[in-house]
């Protein structure tokens, strides 16, 4: 018999946390330097300058200070800090410890993907219990195959973490590969059909979803649709909503009937709420209310469309 993790199952929390909040918009933390607001800039903001990655560790602090009880989950984009060298992934470490004391689960979007021993090193960089970034999920890729999935999948079982897999990503080009057909499917469905029975082992006990889960761009609701039907149990990670394009309708088509309303995953947008035009200004009472106002409109957006679709 299999040891019971050593904390709770990741999509039961998320799930639940969803269910209580009424929403599931997930913020993207992609600290862009150049967007940074002037209330925090200091110095030129390039990425070697050594003010730099406080500049934007004040940031992001004071950005989940605003989100704690609103949203459930954050993102960090890891390449935004790993740019910064040394520096910014102390402020990545920095942010996720914030995160989660502000009770904020944390998907690290690090996208990692490699073979045996390297992929075991990814896993407990992020998800290990002891990790140094240790984050409740984190996103990787398939491409080398579905033996390079365990060691994240390992890590999952024993300690409740989750892992959100690629497979129609929101980007113009995501359809180079991955609408490719094999047979008589794309490449994207065939990915998902054999995630299937690895979903079905990772359920939560609670909410019936798996903690395996698949990224699909909101800007393919069509593609996103298909994919729901291979994989009824799997939380969707949906990129594109606000900046890139996605409509707040089809970022929710792939939601099914839960107890409290349509669900089925999380809706991420990082620049629409990051860095609204209103808080341009050097005063920092204009930053909050432009930052509150961004992330109410995000929220209200999603849970209209989840009316409309209940």
């Amino acid at each position: 018999m299999a040891a019971e993790p050593a904390e709770p199952h990741f999509a039961d929390r998320l799930i639940r946390r969803v269910r209580t909040l009424g929403n599931p918009l997930c913020v993207g933390l992609d600290p862009y330097l150049d967007k940074i607001p002037p209330l925090f800039r200091d110095g030129p903001m390039t990425p070697q300058d050594e003010r730099t990655a406080p500049a934007v560790g004040a940031f992001l602090t004071a950005v989940l200070d605003r989100l704690e009880d609103r949203v459930a989950i954050v993102k960090p984009q890891s390449a935004f800090f790993e740019r910064m060298g040394w520096r910014g992934v102390q402020v990545l470490d920095q942010i996720v410890r914030h995160a989660r004391d502000r009770g904020l689960l944390v998907l690290m979007d690090a996208k990692r993907g490699d073979i045996g021993s390297t992929a075991t090193a990814y896993a407990e960089a992020y998800l290990a219990s002891d990790a140094p970034l240790r984050s409740e999920a984190l996103t990787i890729s398939p491409f080398l195959g579905r033996d390079t999935l365990e060691p994240y999948l390992e890590v999952a079982r024993g300690n409740g973490a989750g892992v959100f897999i690629l497979v129609k990503t929101s980007n113009p080009g995501s359809g180079d590969y991955q609408d490719l057909n094999i047979g008589t499917q794309s490449l994207s469905q065939r990915i998902a059909e054999s995630l299937g029975e690895l979903a079905t082992g990772l359920r939560g006990p609670q909410t019936g979803w798996s903690s395996l889960g698949i990224v699909v761009g909101a800007t393919y609701p069509k593609q996103g649709e298909q994919l729901r039907e291979i994989l009824p149990n799997v939380p969707f990670l949906i990129p594109g909503y606000g900046a890139q394009g996605g409509g707040a309708d089809d970022a929710v088509r792939t939601f099914v009937p839960g107890p409290n309303g349509p669900e089925g995953g999380i809706v991420n947008s990082s620049r629409a709420v990051l860095f609204p035009a209103a808080g341009e200004t050097g005063a920092a009472g204009d930053w909050e209310a432009a930052i509150d106002a961004a992330l109410a409109q995000a929220i209200d957006g999603l849970t209209e469309a989840l009316a409309r679709r209940g």
